[in-house]
């Protein structure tokens, strides 16, 4: 028997969703490289500061710009996680991405069902404090992450890096099938993960070796809370976030950062001089328009449409770009063991989507 072909608004949606996927990989591929551009010219803690504060800037002006209140919701906070599936129905419910948890209905009764929902679930269950959000993703997904990085990769290669943040998927699969009752761990979507992990590994393994002088292992060791501290942001944000607009989750955030790293900036590195010209400068317009006001409100957008450890492999494609760029643009090598690397980490990402994606949509 024939399966019914996929609507249009389903498959322009899962179209739109995936290129978002892609655009992101492009660009986190690149900001490894691009932090230790901008590090010949400008100290960690004040580079981070100055990161977001630019980043922030530019999406408050956006969100004037669209009308977008930041403390404000753009619709009611869905039911309590336990008590509604993880089926979307972004066809009937496009406008509503945060409602996309809730069960699928058919066209004509998806309006009336999604009103219903709406009433139900400002009775029931009132909405996250935009403050509880912007704190806890301010701290877990930009402040820890990114103060720990930038001190890092000032001895830590840029593709070690990207490794060892690459094990982010296997914090945010644990995280989330704890927190989110939706997105429960099974044994096939752990397979995919550990499949890309090892991928991952083998790709940059001669740096994984070389982890003999203090500094790099020592900075390398605490370069893991890096991935850590992202991945619990990642499954809090999804958890709470529930009806507020892409920019609302990000922009504050992003400023809250920028101000408690530039008091660490000016208490650590005040005697060291800022050189904002040239790459140092590139780099930083980079990362903090591309690298983060643009990706990062892409990023949360794509949350609210795709489960979180689904969204969340993009960090084993990352390391490739990342090798690119070294290859290309660096003067690195490629090896044999380089490329069976990447055979498997896009094995790994292919079986873990697969699985863990069918399902849901």
């Amino acid at each position: 028997m024939t399966g019914a072909a996929e609507p249009p608004a389903d498959r322009r949606r899962r179209l739109v969703n995936y290129a978002t996927l892609g655009l992101l990989t492009l660009i986190w591929g690149t900001t490894w490289a691009a932090i230790r551009l901008g590090l010949r010219g400008i100290p960690p803690f004040t580079g981070v500061a100055l990161r977001f504060a630019i980043a922030a800037a530019a999406l408050f002006a956006v969100a004037r710009a669209l009308g977008v209140r930041l403390r404000g919701a753009a619709v009611p906070a869905p039911l309590a996680p336990a008590t509604v599936s993880a089926a979307p129905v972004a066809a009937a419910l496009s406008a509503a991405p945060a409602l996309s948890a809730v069960p699928a209905v058919s066209a004509a009764a998806a309006e009336p069902a999604a009103a219903a929902l709406s009433r139900a679930s400002a009775a029931v269950a009132p909405r996250a404090s935009p403050w509880r959000v912007w704190l806890v993703n301010g701290l877990l997904t930009f402040f820890i992450p990114y103060g720990v990085l930038y001190w890092a990769e000032q001895w830590v290669p840029s593709g070690l890096a990207a490794v060892l943040f690459a094990t982010s998927p296997l914090w945010v699969a644990l995280a989330a099938h704890f927190a989110l009752p939706a997105e429960r761990l099974r044994a096939a979507t752990a397979a995919g993960v550990l499949l890309g992990f090892a991928g991952v590994a083998v790709i940059f393994s001669e740096d994984l070796r070389a982890l003999g002088g203090p500094r790099v292992a020592g900075a390398a060791a605490i370069l893991l809370l890096c991935p850590l501290t992202s991945a619990v942001g990642v499954v809090a944000v999804k958890r709470w976030s529930a009806g507020m607009h892409p920019l609302a989750i990000v922009a504050m955030p992003m400023a809250l950062t920028a101000a408690a790293m530039g008091c660490v900036a000016l208490a650590t590195e005040a005697s060291q001089p800022v050189r904002l010209a040239g790459l140092p400068l590139a780099a930083l317009l980079y990362l903090a328009l591309c690298g983060s006001a643009l990706s990062f409100t892409l990023y949360f957008w794509l949350l609210g449409r795709l489960p979180a450890t689904t969204l969340s492999l993009i960090n084993y494609l990352i390391p490739i770009v990342a090798l690119l760029i070294g290859g290309f643009a660096l003067g690195e090598s490629f090896t044999a063991r380089t490329l069976a690397g990447s055979a498997l980490v896009v094995g790994g990402v292919a079986v873990a989507m697969r699985v863990r994606g069918a399902p849901a949509h």
